[in-house]
């Protein structure tokens, strides 16, 4: 038995279930349960919480999640080989444990959820951007989560948290900081995960704010900053050229000189050339 429930260890699962990660989903398994265990109270305090997870696998961090007392997860797993041992667990945690199998982007968690809501989980890599993209960028906000608790490629997290004037600042770092608190709370070297992928890897924590913490339109921060940053060495009035005809003007109505890059504006600064171009 494991050291937080009455079910095997995760290698045995994985063993009886001959579950071996499968590089075309994205998949990288923690085995210490421990460190799932810990990962989960990352998340905070789960009691009242429905708790949404991405890819959970052979139920690791599931584990986790309910041992420390989330109310109810809804697992999302699109690996039907997985649905077997994540049954295991949904029998020994009796009605708080709902699996879907089928693709996290193509299922609405607020069907089968019911607030507060948390997110928790160890995204497969070849969905997990798009997936933070679009709990960050709903047209209405505050959005159905209070907190994300994510594990992603370290740089990855690293993009999440920057700040400006660093390499790793970018649209992922705007967005995030835009509607929420960012700071990566775990960092995991590869060996513990199976297979050991070749990169480090880190978890992200964001908690929702209440308002953004400046004004602007969703969609045109986005395409202002997407189009930003897709030519982040050009001066401003080179990348977003496309975006406005008269785009000095708005980057000088915005209190930005348009020689600069993209990596030296501040939030603010996006979120004011955001509310220039919506008067276009």
């Amino acid at each position: 038995m494991s050291a937080i429930d009455n079910l095997p260890p995760l290698r045995e699962v994985i063993a009886t279930h001959e579950l071996n990660a499968r590089k075309s989903l994205g998949q990288n398994f923690l085995l210490d349960l421990n460190l799932t265990s810990k990962i989960a109270r990352q998340a905070g305090d789960l009691t009242g919480c429905d708790v949404l997870e991405i890819g959970p696998g052979p139920g690791g961090l599931t584990r986790g999640l309910l041992a420390e007392g989330a109310r109810r997860v809804l697992a999302i797993e699109k690996d039907s080989r997985c649905i077997p041992a994540l049954a295991e667990v949904a029998a020994a945690y009796a009605g708080r444990l709902q699996v879907i199998e089928g693709d996290a982007l193509e299922v609405d968690p607020l069907e089968h959820l019911t607030p507060p809501i948390r997110v928790a989980a160890n995204l497969p890599y070849n969905v997990g951007t798009e997936l933070l993209v679009r709990w960050l960028t709903p047209q209405q906000w505050p959005p159905f989560w209070t907190s994300l608790t994510l594990m992603f490629q370290k740089e990855v997290a690293e993009r999440i948290v920057a700040t400006p004037g660093s390499k790793a600042y970018g649209r992922l770092a705007i967005l995030a900081q835009w509607r929420a608190d960012a700071r990566i709370v775990i960092n995991l070297p590869p060996e513990a995960f199976s297979p050991p992928p070749k990169v480090s890897s880190a978890v992200v924590h964001l908690t929702a704010l209440e308002e953004p913490r400046f004004p602007a339109e969703p969609a045109v921060l986005s395409r202002v900053v997407a189009a930003a940053f897709n030519q982040r060495r050009k001066m401003l009035r080179a990348s977003l050229k496309g975006v406005a005809p008269d785009i000095e003007d708005r980057l000088l109505a915005a209190g930005i000189k348009p020689t600069e890059r993209a990596e030296q504006v501040t939030l603010e600064g996006f979120c004011a050339l955001a509310r220039e171009i919506k008067k276009t």
